[in-house]
């Protein structure tokens, strides 16, 4: 959910609501800080009376200068992008068209969910295919790549500085063993194969389902600002092997044989001897990412990044069992083979379930929950009988011996704590299979003392059985 902007910087405040109310030509009525991802880029959605926008702030004119370059380009060939309605003159600041929050990542699990990789999944994905090749051999034919940032091109400095991403982020940072030697004369072969590669179209360089949003049925894309001059191979790795995604490999296959069968009608060139040069894209592609979580999450102990380490991983074991890592880079392949067999980083990236557990006042609100996750319980303890109504209870709460004893007393109370660990349980059960690093379960009642305080404590006893979880207990009202 967005967080409401109340300790944010002022003059960045300032200056994003004051570009929108220049924009808008009224004042502003609701403002929110929206959640990063996996940038330093923020973005706030704001509201009038009769208009909404998204304002983006970030401290590198010349990215924002390549994003708002890229889209107008982009709008000209008709291609599903937000429109900028304002930029600050310092170009640090613009406002842009609010697409909303439907994430295809999302709409992408939930169809897995539901029906696993099928039809009507496959197809979405043939649809994002055909609107990605408009992007790289379409539109790309005559972008200005001299207002592209960092780069232009994706030339051999663009591949080493990847590939020392992944050494410095995340090899050093897990620990894992290599020869500096060796390692760098790997580094050298690899990026020769990739530079031998026609390299004439737009990569878009993060082309992966967070960067892809729904609108009235529509696919709309976001964040190509490090995009540049490159080979087509790029950006279909980054969309058929996105770790979280975990897509089959037998539909990664079908999805190749499609692109290329699409991509071939507009540029054959594009595609010639595509499969061959493939699966080396994949490597550098996968190692970017690693650099990026290892960055995120072995360095900035960011969880949504350390939990997407096993899934890159995994990416890796299917490399290497299936043969496709060029045969003469073998101190690449001792690292990989440690990274994949690692028991350090096994412990580092897989942390105990976190299960926070708080008894609270319904006057004071429901307690926030901080993890960034959101989910979790809130049981409404005020329908059980209710000891703070009894002048002798009163002074005491859900911990004292008098106090249990008397809600002890009542079938409800044990059919009220049953029912809760049971839900619960099966939650747990579910989030340490699926590496999942946080649960909040709240009990509420009227002042916060008697009833929630009781089942807070009756549940964490309960939960104790579990040795692969970590149990934190509040009693809100009693700090």
């Amino acid at each position: 959910m967005p967080t409401k902007l109340k300790t944010l910087n002022k003059e960045e405040k300032k200056k994003v609501l004051s570009l929108y109310e220049k924009w808008a030509g009224e004042d502003s009525t609701d403002i929110e800080l929206l959640a990063q991802s996996g940038s330093y880029r923020r973005y706030y959605r704001i509201k009038s009376k009769h208009k909404q926008a998204l304002g983006a702030f970030y401290e590198s004119p010349n990215e924002n200068r390549a994003f708002i370059d890229l889209t107008g380009h982009f709008k000209k060939h008709g291609l599903n992008v937000p429109e900028i309605y304002i930029v600050d003159d310092d170009y640090n600041a613009y406002l842009l068209e609010d697409l909303g929050d439907d994430v295809l990542f999302n709409r992408i699990n939930n169809l897995k969910e539901k029906y696993g990789f099928g039809k009507e999944l496959i197809d979405l994905y043939k649809n994002i295919i055909d609107e990605l090749i408009k992007f790289q051999i379409v539109a790309g034919k005559s972008v200005d790549y001299s207002s592209c940032y960092p780069s232009g091109e994706f030339d051999t400095q663009a591949y080493m500085w990847d590939l020392n991403y992944f050494k410095y982020n995340f090899l050093k940072l897990a620990q894992i063993p290599y020869n500096e030697y060796y390692l760098e004369e790997d580094f050298r072969k690899l990026v020769q194969l990739l530079m031998s590669v026609e390299s004439s179209y737009f990569v878009y360089r993060d082309f992966q389902a967070r960067n892809i949003i729904m609108q009235n049925n529509k696919l709309y894309f976001i964040d190509y600002q490090g995009g540049r001059r490159g080979p087509v191979h790029y950006d279909l790795v980054s969309l058929l092997f996105q770790a979280r995604v975990a897509m089959p490999s037998e539909i990664r296959e079908q999805l190749i044989d499609y692109y290329i069968s699409r991509a071939e009608k507009i540029e054959p060139k594009s595609v010639r001897n595509f499969r061959h040069h493939f699966y080396k894209f994949v490597l550098i592609r996968i190692l970017q990412t690693l650099g990026a979580y290892g960055f995120r999450g072995l360095h900035e102990k960011k969880q949504h990044f350390l939990s997407s380490i096993p899934l890159a991983i995994n990416n890796i074991k299917w490399l290497m069992d299936n043969n496709k890592i060029p045969g003469d880079l073998g101190e690449m392949k001792k690292c990989l083979n440690a990274i994949i067999e690692s028991r350090e980083l096994s412990e580092i990236i897989t942390p105990p379930l976190k299960i926070t557990i708080t008894s609270f006042s319904y006057k004071h609100g429901i307690p926030p929950d901080h993890s960034g996750n959101g989910g979790g319980f809130v049981f409404d303890c005020r329908a059980l009988p209710n000891p703070g109504r009894i002048n002798k209870y009163k002074t005491l709460n859900g911990k004292d011996k008098a106090v249990i004893d008397y809600l002890e007393k009542y079938d409800e109370v044990d059919s009220f704590i049953d029912h809760a660990a049971n839900m619960v349980q099966q939650s747990i059960n579910v989030y340490t299979h699926r590496h999942f690093t946080s649960l909040q379960i709240n009990f509420g009642c009227t002042g916060g003392q008697h009833r929630s305080v009781y089942c807070a404590e009756k549940l964490t006893k309960r939960l104790y059985r579990y040795n692969d979880v970590k149990i934190e207990m509040r009693h809100r009202e009693q700090d």
